[in-house]
């Protein structure tokens, strides 16, 4: 069988516990992202040839690739042409429902932007070519406690490259930071200092692009940090480093700070974890922390049914989105309408590519159900009561982000050494404000380097 996503063999690390000689040469190995002529971000090199004979009916489980011995594989994205070609039957096939005239986007994904989007994905979206350019960034799978981590790892141009975690939220996957990977390892030919250089480690989340699907309970934000904590100083043996998150990003990255603090020089957050409001009580804050929570309260009301069905029945919203593209698509892309700071005109800020790209590591890996359950492994598997993160912590807030929290009732539950509020961007920052948000991680984390 052809898997969808595939180990190179050529390059491979020889298994079993290596020695701290095997360990160096796949780390030297990482080098840095090269990007394809002409292209600002990585949008996903053809696929392997015989590919195209894996029936769709058996990918399934195609992520489920790894090392079994803690020391990274060579990894690289190869979709089988019989998977794009079932993809286009289904999108020539779509049931379009009705919809309320004049409705907008007020009942949800807005029916005519969505013929725009799907026809596009038809006639104009190129897959292989954003697979090219995804290549060229070097991808590794491991074994990780029994989980099989796909990640992406490139090394630092510069004196001494800082290593840095990035962890992603939903509905995304490593993708989020492809605009940002060049900024951070290579900032010389991006209009920054060498010296500024990291060394970016960003791992798929359990579940969520090419990471493998979880098949018991238990996968939410205290366990996947521990994996990322083993990735870090275990697999790829760094004895310091930073780490960054948004969305569920910023909860893993919480928990890795509260769990996991050893060699945890600092971390930077997009946002505070929701759950914090979720728990606080308005008889214990201050009147612009109740103000906040009554926000934060509205919104869910107006905007989170997603969060209620994916915490309560994901199973049963997954037969739907992982059978129909157009589903999908619907599902993911009025999220980033409604989220990007975009003042209603999303391709002005996300185009069509990168949404569709976004969307196609989901279909094509068929991840939609196993990344929503995150939901729902986080409601029924809580973490402990709220503990305060004594490593150092930097917030850059975005001020069309969902619902941002002021900084009075943040320093509840950190130790806030730098604290900015950014007047564009929304949610999506990594996709939405790169320049901006590398430009917050080199600051705050610059005085933590060494040497």
């Amino acid at each position: 069988m052809e898997d969808v996503v595939q180990s190179s063999s050529s390059n491979s690390i020889p298994p079993g516990d290596a020695p701290d000689l095997e360990r160096r040469r796949f780390l030297q190995g990482a080098g840095p992202a090269l990007l394809l002529p002409g292209l600002t971000a990585p949008t996903l090199l053809a696929g392997p040839a015989g590919a195209a004979s894996a029936p769709a009916e058996e990918l399934t489980n195609m992520a489920s690739v790894g090392s079994g011995a803690g020391i990274p594989e060579p990894f690289r994205i190869g979709v089988p042409q019989a998977v794009l070609d079932d993809l286009q039957a289904r999108l020539a096939q779509t049931r379009w429902p009705d919809e309320i005239d004049g409705a907008g986007w007020d009942y949800g994904a807005n029916r005519e932007y969505l013929k725009e989007l799907s026809d596009h994905w038809q006639h104009g979206y190129d897959w292989r070519g954003e697979e090219e350019a995804l290549n060229r960034f070097p991808q590794f799978t491991v074994t990780v406690d029994g989980v099989d981590l796909h990640f992406v790892h490139i090394v630092g141009k510069g004196p001494n490259p800082m290593p840095l975690l990035l962890t992603h939220g939903w509905p995304d996957s490593f993708y989020r930071f492809v605009k940002m990977l060049p900024l951070l390892t290579d900032p010389a030919s991006h209009g920054g200092r060498p010296e500024d250089a990291f060394t970016v480690v960003v791992p798929d989340i359990p579940g969520f692009g090419f990471s493998q699907k979880p098949t018991k309970p238990g996968t939410e934000p205290v366990r996947v940090s521990g994996l990322f904590a083993q990735l870090m100083t275990e697999v790829l043996g760094y004895e310091t480093y930073v780490a960054h998150g948004g969305d569920y990003g910023a909860s893993i990255t919480e928990q890795l700070a509260l769990h996991h603090p050893e060699g945890l020089l600092a971390i930077h957050l997009n946002n505070v974890p929701p759950q914090h409001a979720q728990k606080a009580r308005p008889e214990d804050v201050s009147d612009g922390e109740r103000a906040y929570l009554l926000e934060v309260n509205d919104w869910g009301q107006r905007e989170g049914a997603f969060t209620h069905v994916q915490s309560t029945k994901p199973q049963t919203l997954s037969y739907g989105l992982n059978d129909s593209p157009v589903g999908l698509l619907a599902w993911i892309v009025e999220k980033f309408h409604d989220w990007v700071d975009s003042d209603g005109h999303l391709e002005r800020v996300i185009g069509k590519d990168e949404l569709l790209t976004n969307v196609m590591i989901y279909w094509v890996t068929q991840t939609i159900g196993s990344a929503s359950r995150i939901y729902y492994e986080k409601a029924h598997h809580p973490a402990a009561e709220p503990s305060y993160v004594t490593v150092p912590t930097g917030f850059a807030v975005f001020e069309k982000d969902l619902t941002p929290a002021p900084r009075l009732f943040a320093a509840r539950f950190f130790n806030i050494q730098r604290w900015t509020e950014l007047p564009r961007g929304g949610h999506f920052a990594a996709f939405e404000v790169p320049d901006a948000l590398t430009a917050q991680l080199r600051d705050f984390f610059g005085p933590y380097r060494r040497g």
